[in-house]
């Protein structure tokens, strides 16, 4: 028979093994990129860049939080209505633990920490984060297509092939009710209520979708701007490698194979998507390369940390 003191200590490490897990790869990796390249070295490539393009930079990555925070209060307008603050803060915890949990599994304290603060369902949170999710997904991929479109020797078609996948979402969004008519029939009894709940988290009307879908291309449009810039300052060279770096890094984030903190699979999404819009494979371009995916690896974090401590700033609200 355990005894209590026992039994909570395994319950503990049940609880909070995903965390454990988190830590021990980033000290892991940490460790790795010291024996490897030296920190040193890592950190020299932020020296040449200087403080200003830095704290531009955070700037910019930060703003987009601001925006994110903004579609979910317009998706939400009834329940989030003068609590702008209040959604912040969720959705920055929820950025946090999903870039720090691996797998997506932080993907799941949206939903809960939505039900919790503005007594949202979670079937309907879930399928409000799963259409975001969607648009985020779609709109990295739209955008490596104009990469690929403009290298491509049948550029016509290719730009036919773009602009029908540019047109999904719409495409989506119009036969959403007759998908969810025949999931009511098909599903037993039982779940109509969850088929209720699910279609109260999609867009309500075409004006809804369309700003969901606007603030999502705005948002990438930044951040992916931002973070080929900054792979720019580090000599990630020609542009077209940068900006395939920015998109590999982000759709690396977005996928659902996803390491604790990002670690390894951001930065080899960076590397990989650098390499196939145009970078060098030479030895020394290589170790630029990934120096320079490492740091922008750790610009994304402290981004994310830095909307974080805002958000914490922010009173809590008050439960009825």
């Amino acid at each position: 028979m355990k005894t209590p003191m026992v039994a909570s200590r395994q319950s503990w490490f049940i609880r909070n093994r995903m965390m454990l897990l988190t830590l021990v790869v980033v000290f892991a990796y940490a460790a790795f990129i010291e024996w490897f390249w030296g920190w040193n070295s890592i950190l020299a490539q932020w020296a040449e860049v200087g403080v200003v393009p830095i704290l531009v930079a955070l700037l910019l990555l930060t703003s987009t939080y601001f925006l994110r925070t903004w579609r979910f209060y317009d998706y939400f307008p009834r329940e989030t209505a003068g609590h702008y603050g209040t959604l912040f803060r969720v959705t920055q915890i929820h950025n946090l633990l999903n870039i720090m949990m691996p797998f997506r599994t932080g993907e799941t304290s949206f939903p809960v920490l939505m039900r919790s603060e503005f007594g949202i369902p979670l079937a309907r949170a879930t399928s409000a984060l799963l259409v975001m999710r969607l648009l985020d997904l779609h709109a990295l991929l739209a955008a490596a297509g104009v990469g690929l479109a403009i290298a491509s020797p049948h550029r016509i078609l290719a730009w036919v092939v773009w602009l029908c996948f540019l047109l999904v979402p719409v495409a989506a969004f119009a036969l959403r009710r007759p998908l969810i008519r025949l999931a009511a029939k098909v599903l037993p009894a039982k779940a109509k209520a969850l088929v209720d709940e699910i279609e109260r988290g999609l867009p309500a009307d075409a004006a809804a979708f369309a700003r969901a879908w606007m603030t999502t291309i705005v948002n990438w449009l930044v951040k992916v701007a931002v973070l080929a810039w900054a792979l720019g300052l580090m000599q990630v060279a020609p542009f077209a490698a940068s900006f395939g770096g920015a998109l590999g890094g982000e759709l690396s984030s977005v996928l659902p194979v996803h390491a604790p903190g990002g670690v390894g699979t951001y930065p080899a999404g960076i590397t990989a998507g650098a390499i196939a819009f145009g970078a060098s494979r030479q030895k020394e371009a290589l170790d630029i390369l990934a120096q320079a995916s490492i740091n922008t690896h750790l610009l994304i974090v402290v981004s994310a940390l830095t909307g974080t401590a805002l958000a914490l700033l922010v009173p809590k609200r008050k439960t009825r």
